[in-house]
C-alpha cells in the first residue's frame, strides 16, 4: 500500500469529504482488502471511508443499508491521471468503442465529455446520474450499492481525430500497430472513436455506469462494440496474491509498480513532451496528453480445450513459472527474480528458452514495460462447443511503440504460449490526463 493510499483517508476525514461511520464489526479490513484486490498495486486514487458512499444511501432514507468495505470504497474522479490505470483489478468491468454519429463533430463531442465527466464524477461519488438540467434520472440499478470501487476511463481512438478536424493534433503513438501472427481480428469489435473503461467492485454498479453512459451519448456517438470481463472479487480471500487467468495462471506477477524506479516516466506521458518518447508529438499541439497513458486494448481468446489437455508440468513450461503459486521454475516464491541461465541436471535450461515469462520479462525486451490490467471474459460456447472465454488484455504505457509492440514482436516470434491463444480484436486510445475541479477529460484538447 502506498503512503499516499494510506494518508487518504485521515486527509479526507479532515477536509470534511470522507466522513462516513466506521466500518461494521467483522467487515474486510481496508489493508487486507487492497492487498487481495489485484496486480497493478495500490496508488492514492482510492478512499476506504463509507463517506464516499453516502450519496444513494441519502437518496433513501428508508433503507439506511450499511455498507461493506468493498461497498464503501471510492475513487476520486478529478487527479493528475484518470482513475481506472493504476486502481487495484476490479471484479467487474465493462470495455466500450462509440463511434460519433454522422454529422457529429468536435463541439458535439466536446458537449459529450463534459455530459460523461459529470455522470462519472457522480457515480464514482456514489450518487445517482442526472439530466443535462440536473433532474434524476437515475435508474435506481444501483440506488443501494455504494461507489464500490467505481472507475471510469475515457480515451480516443485514431479515427477520433478526423471526425473532429484535429488530426493536426493527432500523436503518432496513435499508429496502427504492426500486424502479428496470432491475430485473427474482427474489424467490426477493433478501434473506434472513443472508449470507455468501467470497472467495479459490484456486478450492478458496473453495469449502472454502462447504462448511464450509454444514455449520456444519446445521438451524439453510437456502440461500436462492448465487451464485459471479470476478475477475482476483493475480499474473497485473506491471502494477497496476483489474479490468476482462465488458464489457471497466476497472470501479472511482473507488472511494473508505481514505487518502482521510473514507473511514472514508462507508463504516464510528461508535461510538454506528447508520448515522451516520438519527437514528432512534442510541443504545444500535445500538451492535452499530460498525465495521460496510451491503452492498447486486445481481445485475447485462449482455446482452453487445448490447454487443459497439458499435464501441469508441460504448463509449467510453456509459462515459465509454477502453477500453484507463481514462483519461477528456477526457484523461489512468485516475487523471486528469474534466473535465465540456471539449468538443470540434463543441462537444459530451466526456464525453457521459448517460455512465456522469459520472452515477455524486460530484460530480453531492453527495458521494455507496460502496466498490465486486464481482466477475463466467457461469452458462453460457441458453435464448435469450445468455450468462447480468455483474455480482455489491457496495458498500459507512455508509448505503445515502446511498451507493448516490441514485446509482442519478440512473442511472435517463438512464445510456447502462442498456440494456446488467438488475438480477435484490438485497439490503441489516447487517454488523456485526469481532469481538473470544474473542467472535463479532453478539454485542454477539444477547447484549445
Amino acid at each position: 500500500m502506498s503512503k499516499n493510499m494510506k494518508d487518504a483517508t485521515p486527509k479526507a476525514a479532515r477536509n470534511g469529504s470522507g466522513t462516513g461511520a466506521a466500518a461494521p464489526a467483522g467487515a474486510v479490513s481496508r489493508r487486507r482488502l487492497l492487498g487481495t484486490a489485484g496486480a497493478a498495486g495500490a496508488t492514492g486514487l482510492v478512499l476506504g471511508a463509507a463517506g464516499g458512499a453516502a450519496g444513494y444511501a441519502a437518496t433513501r432514507p428508508d433503507d439506511p443499508a450499511a455498507l461493506t468495505t468493498v461497498g464503501s470504497t471510492r475513487a476520486m474522479f478529478h487527479g493528475k491521471h484518470q482513475a481506472g490505470i493504476t486502481a487495484p483489478l476490479q471484479a467487474h468491468g465493462h470495455l466500450i468503442a462509440f463511434d460519433l454519429a454522422p454529422g457529429a463533430g468536435r463541439k458535439e463531442a466536446a458537449a459529450l465529455m463534459r455530459r460523461w465527466s459529470a455522470t462519472a464524477e457522480r457515480l464514482m461519488a456514489g450518487r445517482p446520474a442526472v439530466d443535462g438540467d440536473g433532474a434524476d434520472h437515475d435508474t435506481g440499478i444501483a440506488l443501494d450499492a455504494g461507489p464500490s470501487s467505481l472507475t471510469v476511463t475515457f480515451g480516443f481512438g485514431r479515427t477520433f481525430f478526423e471526425r473532429t478536424g484535429l488530426t493536426g493534433r493527432r500523436p503518432t503513438a496513435l499508429d496502427p500497430l504492426p500486424p502479428f501472427s496470432s491475430d485473427h481480428l474482427d474489424a467490426k469489435r477493433s478501434n473506434g472513436d472513443l472508449w470507455v473503461q468501467i470497472g467495479a467492485d459490484d456486478a450492478l454498479v458496473a453495469f449502472h455506469a454502462l447504462r448511464a453512459l450509454q444514455k449520456d451519448a444519446a445521438t451524439t456517438a453510437r456502440v461500436r462494440w462492448q465487451m464485459s470481463g471479470f476478475n477475482r472479487t476483493p475480499g474473497a480471500t485473506d491471502r494477497p496474491r496476483t489474479a490468476r487467468n482462465l488458464m489457471g495462471q497466476i497472470d501479472g506477477t511482473g507488472n511494473p509498480k508505481p514505487s518502482d524506479s521510473g514507473f511514472d516516466q514508462r507508463i504516464f506521458v510528461p508535461s510538454g513532451a506528447g508520448t515522451g518518447t516520438a519527437s514528432a508529438d512534442s510541443g504545444p499541439a500535445f500538451d492535452w496528453m499530460a498525465g495521460g497513458s496510451y491503452a492498447v486494448v486486445r481481445r485475447i481468446r485462449m482455446l482452453l480445450d487445448d490447454w487443459e489437455k497439458l499435464t501441469v508440468d508441460r504448463q509449467e513450461r510453456v509459462i515459465g513459472r509454477r502453477k500453484a503459486d507463481g514462483a519461477p521454475l528456477s526457484g523461489g516464491t512468485e516475487t523471486t527474480g528469474m534466473d535465465l541461465d540456471k539449468a538443470g541436471p540434463d543441462g537444459r535450461l530451466v526456464i525453457p528458452d521459448n517460455a512465456h515469462a522469459r520472452i515477455s520479462s524486460p530484460e530480453k525486451n531492453g527495458g521494455a514495460a507496460m502496466l498490465r490490467r486486464p481482466f477475463s471474459y466467457h461469452d458462453g460456447i460457441a458453435a464448435d462447443g469450445t468455450p468462447d472465454a480468455g483474455l480482455l488484455f489491457v496495458c498500459w504505457q507512455a508509448d505503445p511503440f515502446r511498451g507493448f509492440v516490441p514485446v509482442q514482436r519478440k512473442l511472435d516470434r517463438g512464445d510456447a504460449l502462442s498456440p494456446f491463444i488467438r488475438h480477435e480484436a484490438s485497439g490503441v486510445f489516447a487517454v488523456p490526463g485526469g481532469a481538473a475541479k470544474g473542467e472535463y477529460v479532453g478539454q485542454r484538447l477539444l477547447e484549445s
